[in-house]
């Protein structure tokens, strides 16, 4: 779960990817670094998701089996709620009780 700021969109191949800048973690696996590749198995960019916008990103990290591939994967049924800094309190609340 981080807060990130979607600073481009991208369609390759049968996926959209998009660049973020990392604004907060709040709770992760795996590590983030300030800019990351956000991809979105499907061209629609559904969740659709407006580059200048700020967003609260629920993802996972996928490897392939042969681990060529590592990647932050957004499914098409993810989180992706705009960030407030309402929700930025919640999220931190539901972090210390997890």
């Amino acid at each position: 779960v981080f807060h990130g700021r979607i600073l481009a969109r991208h369609v390759v191949g049968r996926e959209t990817r998009y660049e973020v800048a990392v604004e907060a973690r709040y709770r992760q696996r795996f590590p983030l670094v300030s800019r990351e590749y956000l991809w979105v198995p499907n061209t629609c960019g559904c969740p659709a998701l407006r580059p200048g916008a700020e967003y609260l990103l629920m993802a996972r990290r996928h490897v392939n089996h042969e681990h060529t591939l590592n990647r932050i994967l957004l499914q098409d049924h993810g989180y992706a709620r705009p960030w407030t800094p309402r929700e930025a309190r919640l999220v931190r609340e539901a972090a210390r009780h997890c």
